[in-house]
Parts: C-alpha cells; structure tokens; sequence
C-alpha cells in the first residue's frame, strides 16, 4: 500500500495514476475529500481511498497514519508531496511567512517520516519517498520572472526544498541498518495552468531547459513508480531529477 499526501494537485494526480497503472493500492491523504473526488472522476479508481488528513497537525497525521494501517494492513510507501506556502517578494517577507513555507515542504516531510516510522519499523521494511525541487539544487534565473513577476520563486521555497534533500540523505543513512529506504524526486519547471496561460512566461522557461519543453504530469509518474517499487530496494539517499536537464547548465 502507498500513501501519498497531495495526490490531487497538479502532479500528485498524475503519480497517483503512474502507480494505479502499476497495480498498486494508492491512499491520498488529505484536507478536501471533493477535490479528491473531482480529480479522479472517470478514472479507474478500485485500488484508489482517501483518507483525511492535514500534515501541518501531528495529531491528524498520527490518526491518519493509524486508520490506513487498520484498514489496509501494511504501510509499504510514504510519499511526502504535499506542501503549503505562503508570501512571494524575496527581500519582504515576515518572519511568520518565512516559518511557515520552511515547514510547508521540510518540516511537513520530517512530521510525516517521523510517523511513519513505527508502521516500517514493525513491518521491517519501508519506502519513504519525498519531493524537493529543482530549486532547492540551483538558484532561480530571475530573468524568467521579469515580465511575470507573480510567479517568482521565493526564497524560503527553495530553502525548505534544498533542506528536503538533505532530510532525505540523513534519514536513508540514519534507517538504512533498519531495511527502509529513504529517496527524493526533485521536479524542474511543471508548471500549472495559471502559469500555462501566460505564453511568454512558458517560453522563458522552455529556452532554459535542452530538452525544450516543459514538463508534463505524465513526465514525473516513472520516478515515483520506480522509486515505489521492489526494482528499488538498493536505492537509497538519492536525488532523482526529473527537469529536462535545467539543472546540468
């Protein structure tokens, strides 16, 4: 069984579905059972449950964690994608806004490892695996954002997402004796329709990538279902990156 927090965004949808292909039984954890609902409608959805959950409480995680287990016996995988953020302009924001995008990605992912544990530690064996991104590898190229500076990448996301990383490397040393392993999936640029409906902004992006183009969901599924899988179990305390090759210039 896979849990996977986020998996009804942008693209957790589209991991969810990789590992469905795949015939496992996938678990979203998450706050709106209707965008759950709305975002698999028509989908093939008999290994497919939701659970609520808020990874910013870990008290829900605790309960959310104890119920899948009751229900579907053992935790096989952990996929940290959810994340919260908020505040944009680099050199502007508050000391609370600057808190809560650090645990929005890195604090979130270490709340949810930590009560995971128990259920791998039981069984054995386990599979976490979290998500950081291309930012928390390189520093943003601001002169993408000129003309759209509402999609600049702020600081404390690459900051939490980099701390992922490094999350990631400490805990696949600290479990590895424990037969859990412990990867990360850095995305590059996939961005959402909102971005999507500025062309300009598209272009910017896609001539700083070599392969030309800007992520699709259906590009990032194949990491996370190897990741997932038994074809993985000497993989541990690594960075999968999957971002056309930004991160090679």
């Amino acid at each position: 069984m896979v849990l996977i927090t986020g998996g009804y965004g942008h693209l957790g949808r589209a991991v969810v579905l990789g590992l469905l292909a795949h015939e496992a039984t996938v678990v979203v954890i998450g706050r709106r059972e209707e965008q759950f609902a709305a975002a698999f409608q028509g989908a093939d959805t008999s290994n497919l449950y939701f659970q609520p959950g808020d990874v910013a409480d870990t008290v829900s995680v605790q309960t959310a964690f104890a119920a899948c287990q009751a229900r579907f016996g053992a935790i096989d995988v952990l996929i940290n994608n959810a994340f919260y953020s908020k505040g944009n302009q680099p050199d502007q924001l508050t000391d609370e806004e600057f808190a809560f995008g650090l645990d929005g990605s890195v604090g979130s992912a270490y709340r949810c490892l930590r009560e995971v544990l128990p259920y791998m530690r039981q069984q054995g064996r386990g599979k976490v695996i979290n998500v950081a991104s291309m930012y928390g590898v390189v520093a943003p190229d601001f002169g993408a954002y000129h003309a759209t500076p509402q999609f600049i990448n702020p600081p404390h996301y690459g900051a939490a997402k980099a701390g992922v990383i490094q999350l990631t490397k400490y805990f696949a040393s600290y479990l590895g004796p424990e037969n859990i392993q412990v990867n990360c999936v850095t995305p590059g640029a996939f961005p959402g329709s909102g971005a999507q409906a500025h062309p300009a902004f598209i272009r910017e992006l896609e001539q700083r990538i070599p392969l030309g183009r800007i992520g699709q969901p259906e590009d990032l599924a194949g990491a996370f279902v190897f990741l997932s899988s038994r074809a993985a179990d000497f993989v541990t305390g690594h960075n999968l990156v999957v971002d056309g090759g930004w991160t090679i210039r």
